[in-house]
């Protein structure tokens, strides 16, 4: 049997892991690790990402 987990929602307290800025992306690696991003540092990264088939969430609050 496979579960999943429902990964939360990012909070205010979320920072990207590149610069510190408000998180408003999380991408989720195939691996199972995660990085978070601001807008800025997630469109910098986006075609690596897209490589490495990452499942790309976004928060528009």
């Amino acid at each position: 049997m496979t579960s999943t987990l429902a990964r939360p929602e990012l909070t205010a307290s979320d920072r990207c892991d590149r610069c510190g800025a408000a998180a408003r992306v999380r991408a989720v690696l195939p691996s199972g690790g995660e990085l978070l991003f601001c807008h800025h540092h997630a469109r910098q990264h986006s075609s690596k990402l897209k490589e490495l088939a990452a499942d790309i969430q976004t928060c528009e609050a």
